[in-house]
């Protein structure tokens, strides 16, 4: 546990990192859950911006423009695991989704027919595609009422984040909202993240010509037409410019700066949300986090290196989102290339974090977690290239997961991770004493003090509510219960009921705004 005094240490000695740095690396991986070259986000938001000032907009309607044009795809991390039920590959089919006319409602429905549970009757994939779309819409409900409370970025972001697929004319699937009922920002949004994959892949002649099509449909009439008079101009000018630096200029100002504990929240935060990604992840890197920063500590590691330690661990799975969903839910046994693409995940992590000066330590860091010292690790790296701090936070990635469920086994007893971690430790894998470190910190947890529950939840329902946001079955469920799997179904409609969610990734919300997982959860 970390003492009062060892807090102060930490703060003390803690960098300021901007917001900006911490949201734009957050728009970096949606750009890899949506099969985008990275900075789309990032051009996609100077576009936004620089459109608004066109636009003559007040310094409040460019502020929640930049945000919004930054995160205004996060939702496509978490609604990859309605994807992932219907699509092998949901990033693949959302980066053909990204050309798509939604105007057009039958070329839209054909495109998802081809996709959804290829290989299935053609009945079976219809019944897939209704229900895609519907699961699809009720996660992006679900995650809009949270992005932008998670990071505290006001309730005019928070509800212009829930309104980026909807359409001018109304026609849009989520909420139908129509015109002006649609927040300002959402609607500079949708122009400017479609401006960014046409002017790539065709030039500007076809981004304006798309702006032409789709004006009074999809887009404001208003903001089409500004942008059809000066986007050759803006088109030029996204070309000649650092896409990193030039949106950590137009961050609205002040800058705002994050002290060590608002670093740490807003970390922690954007951990939960990634891991998120998948029912077996939920929860694992705040505790690899902890593991790691209290065995540094216990090997002597200066408070410094252990809080940097601790920030890579919370986000040392940014790179997961570049791998579909489907890979960490799969049963079977990764074929080659699946095997490949997962593997890149660390590499990934380091890559979303390296264009900021101050979490690029952290990414060089974090992309450390999965090497071993005999160099069998996913980057092959040896015992020569890997600093203690790396040592301990593969150590204590290792640990928390073998006390997670994964697709192809139960999560292990506490015992059996520990025997896990010394056969590694033995086998030259892992560093002994870092192994001996970690276990003695996993040891001397103390017991959580007893709380009251949140939204009037009982005891029980928050046992069926953190088995639930694990991705069992309400059948599973039961047997792990030992309640009647209709016993387990009404449980789930008074959670639902009390938090107020509707679907299985707005109860993993609540579950992790709320603390219910923070300790490994049975299986």
């Amino acid at each position: 546990m970390t003492t009062t005094a060892g807090m102060a240490d930490r703060q003390a000695t803690a960098p300021t990192v901007r917001m900006a740095d911490v949201i734009a690396s957050l728009a970096l991986a949606t750009d890899l859950a949506e099969g985008q070259p990275l900075e789309h986000s990032l051009r996609r938001t100077l576009l936004a911006v620089w459109l608004g000032e066109e636009l003559g907009l007040s310094q409040r309607d460019l502020s929640d423009a930049y945000y919004v044009a930054l995160l205004g795809s996060v939702g496509c991390v978490l609604d990859g695991s309605a994807f992932a039920g219907f699509v092998k590959d949901e990033i693949a089919v959302r980066e053909e989704m990204a050309m798509l006319d939604p105007s057009q409602p039958l070329k839209v429905a054909a495109f998802f027919l081809r996709h959804a549970g290829a290989g299935d009757p053609p009945l079976r994939r219809l019944t897939k595609l209704l229900s895609l779309g519907r699961q699809s819409q009720a996660i992006c409900r679900d995650v809009a009422l949270h992005v932008g409370g998670l990071l505290d970025l006001g309730p005019a972001i928070k509800e212009a984040l829930g309104q980026c697929d909807e359409h001018w004319n109304g026609k849009g699937p989520v909420l139908g909202l129509k015109g002006e009922e649609i927040h300002l920002a959402a609607r500079i949004f949708i122009l400017a993240q479609d401006v960014e994959v046409f002017n790539r892949l065709g030039g500007a002649d076809a981004a304006l010509t798309v702006v032409r099509k789709r004006a009074g449909k999809i887009y404001d009439p208003r903001i089409a037409e500004r942008f059809s008079a000066v986007g050759a101009a803006l088109l030029n000018r996204l070309q000649s410019e650092s896409a990193w630096d030039a949106v950590l200029s137009v961050e609205p100002a002040p800058p705002r700066l994050l002290s060590f504990a608002q670093f740490d929240e807003v970390a922690c935060k954007v951990a939960n949300f990634i891991d998120m990604r998948s029912p077996y992840t939920v929860g694992h890197s705040p505790m690899v986090a902890s593991l790691a920063e209290r065995a540094a500590l216990a090997l002597g590691v200066p408070a410094s290196e252990a809080m940097a330690l601790r920030h890579a661990g919370l986000l040392h799975d940014l790179g997961r989102a570049g791998a579909p969903v489907s890979f960490w839910n799969k049963t079977e046994p990764l074929s080659g290339e699946e095997w490949e693409r997962m593997k890149r995940h660390p590499s990934l992590t380091e890559i979303v974090l390296a264009r900021s000066s101050s979490l690029g330590h952290l990414g060089t860091l974090a992309g450390l977690h999965h090497e071993k010292l005999d160099g069998s690790g996913y980057r092959g790296l040896s015992a020569t290239s890997l600093p203690l701090t790396a040592r301990i936070l593969a150590a204590a990635d290792t640990y928390q997961s073998k006390l997670e469920p994964r697709p192809h086994r139960e999560a292990m007893t506490p015992e059996l991770a520990a025997d896990e971690v010394r056969r590694q430790a033995d086998h030259g894998k892992l560093d002994r004493d870092v192994v001996e470190a970690l276990l003695s910190a996993a040891g001397h947890q103390p017991q959580r003090d007893k709380r009251p529950l949140p939204a009037g939840l009982s005891e029980r329902e928050v046992e069926v509510l953190c088995l639930a946001v694990r991705g069992l079955s309400n059948r599973q469920i039961a047997e792990a219960l030992f309640l009647a799997p209709k016993t387990v179904g009404h449980h789930l409609e008074n959670i639902y009921s009390k938090i107020g969610v509707s679907t299985r990734v707005g109860a993993t919300l609540f579950a992790v705004q709320h603390g219910l997982i923070a300790e490994p959860i049975p299986s």
